[in-house]
């Protein structure tokens, strides 16, 4: 019987593993893909390969962790329980894929466990509160200091950078000469447009590292904290299910972060990918479960809230001189890419604000902020009406 409870239990975690791979893929690459800097097979491929890299160095320890820190009795992870709680956490994950939502891995898998503690009375609150509060502190800063870069540093930026974007890849690949291909960047292409697109790249990696340091907990942390599996075995399981979700179901994601909310240019996409990055980094060292699809998605609007807000002065708003607020575009993180000066603060033709047609898309940014609420509350509503009143636990 045992056997039979823990070959499900693997296939539970692997069921979760295969979610996070399609919620995180988006919030790392999404912007990559956005501005045209890799595919989506290539998103997939390096987001597998560097979620294993980070859960194979950094994520064992948060595996050993995560079922001792937030709990105060480590022992409410029996093999029955543990399965209970990779449920839950996969059929949140599996509602917000469903609707194209890259929902919050860490969120759901906390809320999954804290519903677990609530009901046997072994949750660790302080713990939990500390957790709580950054989550909320985190996506306000990554809001902030995108608005802050898109209103007043984006222009310079932009032109410091100098990416005007081509059509087709920057870089092309010549397999003729042996079996060793040569990558060239393309002759109509710049080399810094080329930086521009290894610069996003590599900071997508390193939040798909970040990823594999936390997230693999997620899917594998209850069964190894019961005893029941082992932690490398756990760790190629995870990372295997993580890629198939990458591979297969994280394409609604990808669009969603790339190209629904915001069309990305490249300066965009190092910005948001940048701001995003650090703040993530910034929690792990500190121990705090990263919520960086939240990050990554208010770091988006932060920034094209920031670029329509130029042709109004700060005074001109607080005197209410302004006729009103500028809508948000898509197209305003473009501006200031052909070399001239940037107009100073409140003297931007506010007719190069684009039609109502090109702006920022209010309905798919209202989904995406509902869900990453909604997902949470599923796994913690679900695993505590379930540990608490269902007899078999």
């Amino acid at each position: 019987m045992a056997e039979v409870l823990l070959f499900v239990g693997v296939l539970v975690a692997m069921f979760v593993g295969y979610n996070i791979g399609g919620s995180t893929t988006g919030p790392a690459f999404g912007p990559a893909v956005g501005a045209g800097a890799v595919s989506k097979s290539t998103a997939a491929a390096l987001m597998t390969g560097f979620f294993f890299l980070g859960a194979w160095t950094i994520g064992r320890r948060v595996v050993d962790t995560l079922g001792s820190d937030l709990v105060t009795s480590p022992g409410v992870f029996t093999l029955e329980t543990s399965i209970g709680v990779l449920f839950f956490i996969g059929l949140a994950l599996f509602v917000g894929n469903v609707f194209g939502v890259p929902a919050s891995t860490s969120m759901t898998a906390v809320g999954a466990i804290a519903g677990l503690g609530v009901a046997n009375g072994a949750l660790d609150w302080a713990v939990m509160g500390g957790i709580v509060i950054w989550w909320i502190v985190a996506p306000v800063i990554g809001f902030w200091v995108s608005l802050v870069i898109g209103r007043y540093f984006y222009g310079r930026l932009d032109r410091l950078l100098a990416m005007d974007q081509t059509e087709g890849a920057v870089f092309q690949v010549d397999r003729s000469d042996g079996l060793l291909p040569t990558v060239s960047v393309r002759e109509d292409a710049s080399n810094r447009e080329a930086i521009g697109v290894v610069s996003v790249v590599v900071i997508g990696c390193l939040m798909a590292f970040s990823s594999g340091t936390s997230n693999i907990a997620n899917a594998i942390a209850p069964l190894v904290g019961s005893g029941e599996l082992a932690m490398n075995p756990g760790i190629l399981i995870g990372g295997l299910a993580v890629g198939i979700g990458a591979f297969t179901i994280a394409r609604r994601t990808l669009e969603t972060m790339g190209s629904d909310i915001t069309d990305l240019p490249l300066t965009a996409a190092i910005v948001v990918a940048t701001v995003s990055a650090a703040l993530v980094v910034f929690l792990s060292f500190i121990g705090i479960p990263a919520s960086f699809v939240v990050i990554a998605t208010m770091s988006i609007v932060g920034l094209g809230w920031g670029r329509a807000t130029r042709p109004i002065k700060v005074t001109d708003a607080v005197r209410g001189e302004a006729e009103e607020t500028p809508p948000v575009s898509v197209h305003a993180l473009a501006a200031d890419g052909d070399g001239d000066p940037a107009p100073p603060i409140g003297e931007e033709d506010p007719s190069d604000i684009p039609t109502p047609g090109e702006l920022f898309d209010p309905a798919t940014t209202a989904r995406v902020v509902l869900m990453q609420n909604v997902v949470p509350l599923i796994s913690t509503v679900g695993a505590f009406l379930t540990f608490r009143y269902a007899p078999f636990f």
